[in-house]
């Protein structure tokens, strides 16, 4: 999909191998040459990569890079989310917008309670300390579902931060936020991507990630990804929509933000997060009932 404020998608894949250098190109994929949100601009010299993610006794494989999970299945009883539906997401759908609860192929509206895991992962919790307890914020808090951000149940474990301060002054600061393994795993090709751009030698920049405790805030989101499971932040972004009535326009951007740098954090977020690539499993699909279902969701599982 096109993003608003900054220039057409030309995602960029991080090359396997080596070290230091820049990103792909000036700009940090800054550019209206075009290209497909999700999609793949670059097949040669690519190492893709990911994390093993762990869902209660299960454990999958997550890579970047991959196109994502064409099997949708049951989940089983007597696991976590009985009878809901898990993958089925790919990469083509990843983007959502700065609305909690967007980025669900196929459904519109915010919040992510009793809906399904179409990219495997769980939506992001926000503590329940945010949106001052009004009514509108109600679609924020799912902590009945989801636990706090501390759950380390969740698939790729307790909710984790890194930040990404440009090199523009006054610089920009910019946050992702999702599980671990996720973070952890876009450092790497965040940095590599987007070097040029980054401010490496700054306190705040993030080698490694560090756990979720009150920054950022949903208001300061700009964009979430996969399901509502990974958001990209900006400190000093204050977007009223998100605690005001659904439907609200979102506030612009503040005048100072590195939009060369956005650009290239949203792109290669959206190119080289984890999916869980399921597309070699072809056993049932949901609608042929419950217990075929479970059965795929079992192998699935069995084979990462």
């Amino acid at each position: 999909m096109f993003i608003p404020f900054i220039s057409q998608p030309r995602l960029l894949r991080r090359k396997g191998g080596g070290g230091g250098g820049g990103h792909g190109g000036s700009g940090g994929g800054h550019s209206s040459s075009g290209g497909r949100s999700g999609g793949s601009s670059a097949k040669s010299g690519v190492q893709s990569k990911g994390a093993t993610i762990k869902s209660g006794s299960s454990s999958m494989k997550a890579s970047t890079y991959s196109r994502g999970s064409s099997v949708p299945a049951v989940i089983p009883p007597g696991q976590l989310f009985a009878g809901r539906i898990a993958g089925g997401g790919t990469r083509d759908q990843i983007f959502g917008t700065r609305t909690y609860g967007s980025g669900y192929p196929g459904i519109a509206g915010r919040g992510t309670s009793g809906l399904n895991f179409p990219f495997i992962f769980w939506p992001l919790a926000w503590p329940t300390a945010v949106g001052g307890g009004g009514a509108t914020a109600v679609y924020l808090h799912n902590h009945n579902e989801y636990g706090d951000p501390t759950n380390s149940s969740r698939p790729g474990g307790a909710m984790a931060i890194a930040t990404f301060p440009s090199l523009s002054n006054p610089p920009t600061y910019f946050r992702v936020l999702a599980d671990n393994a996720t973070v952890l795993s876009l450092i790497g090709d965040l940095s590599y991507n987007c070097t040029s751009l980054l401010s490496t030698s700054s306190p705040y920049y993030s080698k490694t990630s560090a756990p979720y405790t009150d920054t950022p805030q949903p208001e300061q989101v700009v964009q979430y990804y996969r399901a509502s499971s990974i958001a990209l932040s900006v400190d000093g972004y204050n977007n009223t929509a998100t605690y005001a009535a659904d439907g609200t326009p979102d506030s612009p951007l503040p005048g100072t933000v590195d939009l060369k740098l956005l650009d290239c954090l949203n792109q290669t977020i959206a190119l080289a997060a984890p999916l869980i690539d399921g597309a070699s499993i072809r056993l049932s699909t949901p609608n042929l009932g419950a217990v075929g279902a479970v059965w795929v969701l079992w192998w699935m599982f069995r084979f990462f």
